[in-house]
């Protein structure tokens, strides 16, 4: 096989994401898929199947990497038997739905020398690098609070929350721009339509950098949403996914003033940086074939992707106990969580 193709199998349940198909190919790294449906093999021209229920665990030696987009239950198990057959493995977020569950698939891939990689495209946004790339130069000064809200119309997920469902995109670009795991979370919400799954989620964390931080989750929404709004010292930011201006920045704040409650405000220029334009989905995908082609293990984004796990983790636990304080486990991973191979610069 010349040195610039891979073969991966795309492994879904019923509509496959036709977008991972479209950009997959449109890379020219992608050489095959699994379908299901004739409009899925006339799209990629070719398709090699796999199926993960064989007992014996081989996959078509052709076959370089798996790419899953299956319900968030089966994460664990089918990626497991991707690594086990010595196979690279895309798996859609969350990674798993425990945190010793993400750690098995991390050992295992490292003791085999492949890649297992969690879909946040949200790291590959050309929006979410600006901002890491601001709070990195200090343009905001100290960081106070972040507040984002993530909303969407329907339930997803029959056997897992909305904090499974929706908070992974929303934790995972918050451990990218801080760069540590909060000490704590804090969950409430309720199950307005399915008893026992919560459909809106409040979720709150406490940083030891002092940040304070809001995340609102919901699946009962009149529409879709994503925003975040960072609070600096010097200056504050709304970042909005699907706004035509996905980044403004604000210079104003209060400033100290020791004869005053509450400061003087300053207010200056609302500012909308230039984004690059470019599709993260493919950038992420790219990503993932040159990791494959160079022996990169691609340690940042397991790390990452297993430190999500642990916060909606801590945070369904908090919800079933009512909002209590949880303490969520891997605190030391903190010092892992510094971006590699230049994420905040692309």
């Amino acid at each position: 096989m010349p040195q610039d193709r891979r073969i991966v199998a795309c492994v879904y349940v019923n509509k496959m994401p036709r977008r991972r198909i479209v950009f997959a190919q449109h890379s020219g790294r992608i050489a095959s898929s699994l379908g299901k449906t004739r409009r899925t093999a006339e799209i990629q021209g070719k398709t090699t199947h796999v199926d993960l229920r064989q007992t014996d665990g081989r996959i078509d030696p052709a076959v370089d990497a798996v790419l899953l987009a299956t319900p968030s239950v089966t994460h664990y198990e089918l990626a497991m038997r991707v690594l086990e057959a010595g196979k690279h493995v895309f798996v859609e977020t969350p990674l798993a739905m425990a945190a010793d569950l993400a750690d098995d698939l991390a050992i295992v891939a490292r003791a085999r020398h492949r890649i297992v990689m969690c879909g946040h495209t949200s790291l590959y946004n050309p929006a979410v690098r600006a901002v890491k790339r601001m709070i990195e130069a200090g343009r905001l000064g100290a960081s106070y609070y972040i507040s984002s809200s993530r909303f969407n119309l329907g339930l997803d997920q029959r056997a897992a929350s909305v904090i499974w469902d929706l908070g992974p995109h929303e934790f995972s670009i918050l451990l990218y721009w801080l760069s540590e795991m909060p000490t704590s979370v804090r969950a409430v919400g309720r199950d307005s339509v399915m008893r026992g799954i919560a459909d809106v989620a409040f979720v709150t964390m406490s940083f030891a950098s002092g940040v304070a931080v809001n995340v609102e989750l919901s699946w009962l929404a009149p529409n879709k949403l994503s925003r975040t709004a960072v609070v600096g010292s010097e200056r504050m930011l709304v970042y909005e996914d699907t706004a035509p201006e996905p980044l403004r920045l604000f210079d104003c704040g209060l400033g100290e003033r020791s004869d005053a409650a509450l400061g003087v405000r300053r207010s200056g220029d609302i500012v909308s940086p230039h984004i690059e334009s470019y599709e993260p989905l493919e950038a992420q995908l790219s990503d993932f074939v040159q990791a494959i082609r160079t022996g990169e293990q691609m340690e940042y984004q397991t790390t990452l992707a297993r430190s999500v796990v642990r916060i909606a983790e801590a945070a369904d636990e908090s919800l079933r106990l009512g909002g209590t304080e949880v303490a969520p486990a891997g605190a030391e991973m903190t010092t892992q969580l510094a971006p590699r191979r230049g994420l905040a610069a692309v």
